[in-house]
């Protein structure tokens, strides 16, 4: 009598070691950073969102502010983004911003972007995943939440 593991549950087990792997060592391809001052855009699929994306199922509003300096909006985005979880600061420049956010349990990547324009008083943002097409509307969820902690420490700042 054979007491191992039923061959029915050996598939979607390797199946699910192999997307688990894929997350962890995906890096990011030639869609982050910046061209002419302007996000790479996003793919079709549903799972990204972007401030400077022109159709409505990618698009969200850039981060408005008033009475703070640039460098006192982007202080404030790097503080949100080291106090929060599983989020790591990939590059750090005077106008733009690039960090990865892992999902808890399978450890995907997402990156998330900033831009702030020279003459603006805003924050452009973009947030996609790396790796499959619909991300249950996670980015979108978490430009809103950061564009709310922005506006709290905003309101505070001036």
């Amino acid at each position: 009598m054979n007491k191992g593991i039923p061959m029915k549950y050996m598939i979607p087990f390797f199946c699910l070691i192999t997307i688990m792997c894929g997350a962890c060592s995906s890096a990011p391809q030639d869609s982050t950073g910046m061209q002419n001052d302007t996000f790479r855009p996003c793919p079709d699929s549903p799972n990204c969102v972007s401030s400077m994306a022109t159709d409505s199922s990618h698009a969200v509003q850039p981060f408005a502010y008033s009475g703070i300096t640039k460098e006192k909006a982007r202080g404030i985005i790097v503080s949100i983004l080291e106090n929060t979880k599983r989020c790591r600061i990939i590059s750090l420049e005077e106008s733009y911003i690039h960090a990865e956010f892992r999902s808890l349990v399978f450890r995907f990547v997402d990156d998330v972007e900033f831009f702030f324009p020279e003459d603006d008083s805003i924050v452009h943002v973009k947030s996609a995943s790396r790796l499959g097409y619909s991300d249950f509307g996670v980015n979108r969820s978490r430009v809103e939440e950061f564009r709310s902690a922005f506006n709290q420490q905003a309101s505070f700042a001036d």
